[in-house]
């Protein structure tokens, strides 16, 4: 059975896509392959990947036209032969030496998840790190639920993946609905402190868009998701503040920079005094939150109020 399975949604990243497979490639690592799922692509990525294909046999190609990155995820884990799953982003790349850091770990801890640090690039060209969570430490699930670490953020045994974990199709925010359940079925979570991964802050992603994209509403039904777990798990009460938390981040502060300045987002920002309303009727005293600087709660404010730019 292969080690790892790493798992590449493909969708218009011509001028990226070379950089992402060559970091990966170089780490020269034997027991891998190379999932590569194309998502109706309209430039030159698909067949960019069929010429790497060509020449690396530990990289396979398929295509996937349902829409969106959470079916071609699942798609791609279908397909898996690995142990354990890595979901990379096609305009993203990889630090040397992660691969082994991250596989090593998983073996030596058990684990059923590797959570690492990542590096967040931006146009500009500044950076900063996305630090990882040190599950040795007290309330460590408790930060790991609050900040809602993205799926290149860690690597998974694919039995648990399967057993517990699936992305919600349809939507954008399909990260957000499922990753931090994962401290609800799992103590066997590790980490690595080293900076393996480097995410890309691209203004026309999915996720980054000039203009209203209708799929910004979708972040209410990746939030309904996430609460319908943690009630039926009757973990809710238990991670009352750090759920509330989480919907402060992302709809308070997130959501509210997609809404504002859109007729459409008028609907958006009306969901989000609802939804604050109806859950968290005193998150103004939520204890995370009475910790962050002024000028963030200020914004959170704004945000509740549909006046956050």
């Amino acid at each position: 059975m292969l080690c790892l399975s790493i798992i590449i949604p493909v969708y218009n990243v011509e001028d990226y896509l070379s950089e992402c497979l060559d970091s990966i490639l170089l780490e020269a690592y034997n027991s891998l392959e190379i999932i590569l799922v194309d998502n109706n692509s309209t430039d030159n990525s698909l067949k960019i990947c069929e010429n790497y294909a060509k020449k690396h046999k530990n990289i396979r190609v398929f295509s996937c036209k349902k829409w969106g990155a959470a079916a071609v995820r699942n798609f791609g884990v279908k397909k898996a032969k690995g142990r354990y799953l890595w979901f990379v982003d096609s305009d993203d790349y990889i630090e040397r030496g992660a691969i082994k850091k991250l596989v090593d770990t998983a073996e030596e801890h058990d684990s059923d998840a590797v959570v690492m640090s990542v590096r967040r690039i931006y146009e500009d060209g500044h950076e900063n790190i996305l630090t990882a969570v040190n599950t040795n430490e007290k309330d460590w699930k408790k930060r790991y639920l609050m900040y809602g670490f993205p799926p290149f953020q860690n690597l998974y045994r694919k039995t648990f993946w399967e057993k517990y974990m699936n992305f919600p199709e349809g939507m954008i925010h399909e990260d957000m609905a499922i990753l931090s359940t994962a401290i609800l079925y799992t103590e066997k979570i590790s980490f690595v402190e080293d900076t393996l991964y480097n995410y890309r802050q691209r203004q026309n992603s999915v996720l980054h868009q000039d203009g209203w994209n209708p799929h910004s509403l979708d972040i209410f039904k990746a939030l309904d998701v996430l609460l319908e777990k943690f009630k039926n798990s009757g973990k809710f009460d238990e991670y009352y503040s750090e759920i509330e938390y989480f919907f402060i981040w992302n709809l308070l502060i997130d959501s509210a920079k997609d809404f504002h300045g859109h007729t459409a987002g008028k609907e958006g920002e009306k969901r989000t005094r609802d939804m604050m309303k109806n859950l968290f009727p005193n998150w103004r005293n939520n204890k995370y939150l009475k910790k962050k600087p002024l000028k963030f709660r200020i914004n959170c404010l704004r945000g509740y109020f549909g006046l956050l730019k």
